[in-house]
């Protein structure tokens, strides 16, 4: 016993354990290869439902943009205009946020009546009806 070490284990003892249990995951492993090999196709799906349910796919991600557009860097304005009747733009009001702009239109009636951003540097005549 003394020369089993301190817990008393054969080192003997502990190469069989370990090869016998190796050989059993070994005969084991066989086994599930041949039941693999026998599933025919139809049947295929639910092996897959089965592995999927503890292997999650890999979710879809938004693409990204190139870069940031004006309206995000915020070097513009939000304008209300009114489109007349020969079709020209006239800006009533500007406001520096869409959130603002949108709440002062949130009463409009008037289909001629619109919001939209306009970039510093590009005239008011874009917003021209064609």
């Amino acid at each position: 016993m003394p020369t089993n070490g301190p817990f008393g284990i054969d080192p003997e003892d502990f190469e069989r354990a370990l090869r016998g249990a190796g050989t059993e995951l070994r005969d084991l492993l066989g086994k599930a290869g041949v039941y693999l090999d026998r599933v025919d196709h139809a049947s295929l799906g639910s092996l897959a439902s089965l592995f999927g349910q503890f292997v999650q796919p890999e979710r879809p991600r938004p693409p990204e943009r190139e870069g940031e557009i004006t309206g995000e860097t915020g070097s513009g304005v939000w304008a209300i205009y009114s489109i007349d009747d020969t079709g020209e733009a006239r800006i009533d009001q500007v406001f520096p946020s869409e959130l603002e702009a949108l709440r002062a239109h949130r009463d409009n009636t008037d289909n001629r009546r619109r919001v939209r951003f306009l970039p510093y540097g590009v005239p008011a005549s874009v917003l021209d009806a064609p």
